[in-house]
């Protein structure tokens, strides 16, 4: 008889409900704080819940890590039922999940968790390879195997419209937000082994700025992975979303053209109005 495998991941992996659905892959919501609230992502706070009440209070959202003993409880339900557990975890670099789940897994048998290094739909993208690695028969061991090649070689970057967020986070200084909104600069943030960092500066409008930054990102990238893309926004006009998917069709040969809206642990860091393209480079055997 085949291994039963599940393959799991925390919220920040930003898939949509029916890419959850349709990949049979079961999620374990991290924590997000307002004052003295403590919500659970995309369960009892929604992304725009966390516009009003910025606009509302002027407090920003903190997420904060699922603990040892709510991992254990979710991972149980599976292994219980002699099922293998594999689980993609949100960058080890930006939060303590992965510790958390790595704590739970060594007190039970056949639980692997991978550290993606990544975040929102950088961590979905892996997510979606290791169910279809699922489907095609391969084992846990092997599926884990092939994750770890597939890390390094996921491509994640985001253009932010303001860096407002980003400061009341504590990630940039009030000069930078000053100059940024003086020069009409949008920041490029790309994940680079597991942690975010500016990695380019487009000026004007930010229309202007999503287009040149899908063209520059796509066609400077060699050995592209075309089977899909993921288009991922913290609330963008969808005039915006439409020019980007038209880029990508008319230049571009992915297979698969994915819009998803970010969940709350990237629209908190971010803010509104933020754009990215994710997909995944060919890994190169050595």
């Amino acid at each position: 008889m085949s291994e039963a495998i599940v393959i799991t991941s925390d919220s920040a992996c930003d898939l949509s409900e029916d890419l959850v659905d349709k990949y049979n892959v079961k999620i374990i919501p991290l924590h997000v704080s307002i004052g003295d609230k403590d919500y659970k992502d995309c369960v009892d706070l929604m992304p725009d819940d966390i516009y009003g009440i910025y606009d509302k209070t002027g407090l920003l959202p903190k997420t904060s890590a699922t603990n040892v003993l709510e991992y254990v409880k979710f991972f149980k339900q599976f292994t219980a039922k002699g099922c293998s557990v594999i689980h993609i975890s949100l960058s080890s670099q930006v939060s303590c999940v992965y510790q958390n789940a790595t704590l739970a897994a060594s007190e039970l048998s056949n639980v692997y968790v991978l550290d993606s290094l990544n975040l929102s739909t950088g961590i979905g993208l892996l997510v979606i390879k290791a169910c279809e690695m699922r489907d095609s028969g391969l084992t846990a061991s092997d599926i884990v195997k092939n994750l770890e090649k597939l890390i390094p070689c996921v491509n994640t970057s985001f253009v932010v419209d303001s860096l407002e967020f980003l400061h009341k986070g504590g990630r940039c200084s009030s000069i930078t937000v000053v100059g940024a909104n003086i020069l009409h600069i949008k920041p490029c943030i790309e994940v680079l082994e597991g942690n975010m960092r500016l990695v380019k500066k487009y000026r004007g409008k930010l229309k202007n700025a999503i287009y040149n930054y899908v063209q520059e990102r796509l066609k400077t990238t060699t050995d592209i992975d075309y089977s899909r893309i993921f288009i991922t926004h913290s609330g963008v006009d969808g005039d915006i979303i439409e020019m980007v998917k038209n880029i990508i069709k008319e230049n571009f040969i992915f297979k698969e053209i994915l819009v998803t809206r970010a969940g709350c642990a990237v629209t908190s860091h971010c803010g509104p109005n933020t754009l990215g393209i994710l997909f995944v480079k060919d890994i190169k055997d050595n």
